[in-house]
């Protein structure tokens, strides 16, 4: 088992470093087509280790590993909503976005895996703990039924808004640099600030995912390693579904029924593993447990539910619009946004498209809108500015 471990901590190594030197080391804005190939390699990483767990450790392994892969996935898409909200909040440059994610990945993986020898030890040494865990979820579950637009979000950002007051930095980005020279001064510059906050943020993540899939399964080899592969490719999905963030508005009910079932499971184990004096004597409680085969069953059509009713609806799009126009038209306006011609007019078009689904809308539909003038304003001054740029063969663009 030792050789096991030692084999898959050396492949994670190897493709975070490969990731560095061949893709985040030198900056550029990745296309489309690039986070496709890559996202879709680093699932096929993660299926084929499932495939090689399901045959050397058994069907009940390879079943737990599955399970957890796929709710861990589904957690971490959710948090990459906010990990954009940080993106804007810093400014941060397109072409250095993939390096900061990068970092906070590995920050992430290392901190998790603390958290999951810490969670494995308490699991063995008090059984109790299946409680805790339980209501943790069950706690989680219930915050994430609460109605989520892009402006809730803001109040998971208290890491950055912390960083800010504590740190002094300098107030732009010197390239990629974490450290630059201000009034004769070395500070930080806001690379390392968001990094940090990246980071950060993914510490309080882990307090839901850890319990998360230890509530599909105790084995600390198949905990770790569907949480590593989950968190690898997280970069390259972070740019494949820019834009379609904002559509999954049903994802987090449906990762709240998620969890809500897996904090049942929990504490359906602790009762039958019980020694608590003051439930039923001390004595363990048969009740029905839960089994991962059922588990990832019901994971499945949860996710494929609630990602199908979020992009089929027009509250979603309509959402997605609104977005779109704040963040674009922000975006194209900074100068320090992107160097990348191609970038500029990719936003740029987006941000039309945007525009036309809120001009498009009926009366029932545009009650959703918040601010249509403002938005439409800053449409108009965006295309303005692109007229400007490209002396005038878009002016057909300003008016809707």
């Amino acid at each position: 088992m030792t050789l096991v471990w030692v084999l898959t901590l050396l492949g994670i190594l190897g493709l975070l470093l490969f990731d560095y030197f061949f893709h985040v080391r030198s900056a550029h804005v990745p296309t489309i087509r690039e986070a496709a190939v890559w996202s879709a390699l680093y699932v096929g990483i993660a299926l084929l280790f499932g495939v090689g767990t399901l045959i050397f450790g058994g069907s009940a392994m390879g079943s737990e590993y599955f399970a957890g892969y796929v709710t861990e996935k589904a957690l971490s898409v959710d948090n990459l909503f906010v990990f954009l909200i940080i993106m804007t909040s810093f400014r941060v440059p397109r072409e250095n976005q993939q390096k900061v994610l990068l970092v906070g990945i590995v920050v992430s993986l290392i901190a998790r895996a603390g958290f999951i020898f810490l969670g494995s030890a308490l699991l063995n040494s008090f059984s109790w703990v299946f409680y805790l865990f339980g209501i943790v979820l069950l706690l989680t579950a219930g915050n994430m039924l609460k109605p989520e637009t892009e402006e809730s979000h803001q109040a998971q950002n208290n890491v950055v808004r912390i960083a800010r007051r504590l740190f002094r930095t300098s107030p732009e980005f010197d390239d990629d640099k974490l450290f630059t020279q201000l009034d004769g001064k070395r500070v930080m510059t806001p690379m390392l600030l968001v990094m940090v906050a990246i980071g950060g943020t993914d510490l309080m993540f882990a307090l839901d995912s850890i319990p998360a899939i230890f509530g599909l399964t105790q084995n600390v080899f198949v905990v770790f390693t569907a949480t590593a592969f989950s968190l690898l490719g997280l970069r390259q999905l972070y740019f494949l579904l820019d834009g379609l963030l904002d559509r999954l508005i049903y994802l987090s009910f449906g990762l709240a029924m998620i969890l809500a079932f897996i904090g049942a499971k929990l504490i359906l184990h602790a009762l039958h593993e019980n020694n608590l004096a003051f439930i039923n004597g001390g004595e363990h409680i048969e009740v029905v447990e839960i089994s991962t085969g059922l588990s990832l069953v019901v994971i499945l059509v949860v996710l494929v539910l609630t990602i199908l009713a979020s992009l089929f609806s027009t509250r979603g799009r309509t959402q997605t619009a609104m977005a779109h126009i704040r963040r674009d038209a922000t975006a194209y306006l900074d100068s320090e946004y992107t160097d990348d011609p191609g970038e500029r007019e990719r936003i740029f078009l987006r941000l039309l498209r945007a525009r036309d689904h809120i001009v498009a809308l009926g009366p029932k539909a545009r009650q959703q809108v918040k601010n249509e003038p403002e938005l439409l304003a800053l449409c108009h001054q965006v295309a303005e500015t692109h007229a400007t740029l490209h002396e005038g063969h878009t002016k057909g663009y300003i008016q809707p």
